[in-house]
């Protein structure tokens, strides 16, 4: 049975999601994708197909975003290869660090700020 390869199983490459800076994480375990401080918030995502729900999810985490005065630019992922990436079943959702922290439900601005104030900034 070796001739054909059966019963042995290729090591599947887990596909780790590139950082909105440009690198790639440090770790699984690492709370900061960029290995940058931990004190921090240096990636937003919003996860979503595009319809009006995850549209409206993505404006009001980019209005907290601006209200907590932050440098951090909000990005808007639609590619349903990478939403898949992140383990994502039900949108709209967001990515904090690499790491969901929401999904299935929009939140609205001060929830989100909420969010975000809770996970370190």
């Amino acid at each position: 049975m070796a001739l054909f390869h059966f019963g042995k199983k290729k090591e599947e490459e887990k596909k780790v999601p590139a950082c909105c800076c440009g690198s790639a994480p440090k770790a699984e375990a690492s709370s900061c994708c960029c290995g940058a401080p931990v004190e921090g918030i240096c990636c937003v995502k919003v996860l979503g197909a595009g319809c009006k729900s995850c549209h409206e999810q993505y404006e009001n985490a980019k209005a907290a975003v601006e209200a907590l005065g932050l440098n951090v630019e909000v990005e808007y992922i639609t590619d349903m290869e990478k939403v898949m990436e992140y383990g994502v079943m039900s949108m709209p959702a967001i990515v904090v660090n690499e790491k969901v922290v929401s999904m299935g439900k929009v939140l609205k601005a001060a929830d989100v700020e909420k969010l975000l104030r809770k996970l370190g900034c």
